[in-house]
């Protein structure tokens, strides 16, 4: 019954604020139902296609998607998991897991909104706008 609430809530949240569900999935699977890192990682993977697509022909049918640049990045990323899926296994878990949690970080620091300096209007001396 958790796992299905767990994927009902990423599938909620990832359809909502367009994350990918791995970055909620992962989390829950090592801290919630202490799967290896590794396991939580691939079975990740494995959750997101349905919810990936899903999602994307949801957001394609209300022109929200830019296909030649999903196509571009869908075929760039392909080729390349092969090598980042091989690097993951190689590595121990607790470094997978702490790089996971590192990336999941910087995220979240890109993500924070940031409050934007208000340029000021020059004075001059007599105290008047420039």
């Amino acid at each position: 019954m958790l796992a299905v609430i767990s994927g009902f809530v990423v599938g909620v949240v990832s359809g909502l604020i367009g994350i990918g569900g791995g970055v909620l999935l992962v989390p829950i699977m090592v801290i919630g139902f202490k799967f290896e890192q590794h396991l939580a990682q691939g079975t990740s993977l494995a959750a997101i296609l349905p919810t990936s697509i899903v999602g994307a022909l949801t957001h394609s049918r209300s022109g929200n998607v830019a296909l030649k640049q999903a196509l571009i990045m869908g075929v760039a990323g392909a080729l390349v998991v092969v090598f980042g899926a091989t690097l993951a296994l190689w590595l121990h878990g607790e470094v997978l897991a702490r790089l996971f949690g590192a990336f999941l970080l910087f995220s979240a620091y890109r993500l924070w909104p940031r409050r934007h300096k208000v340029p000021q209007t020059p004075v001059d001396e007599t105290g008047a706008q420039a």
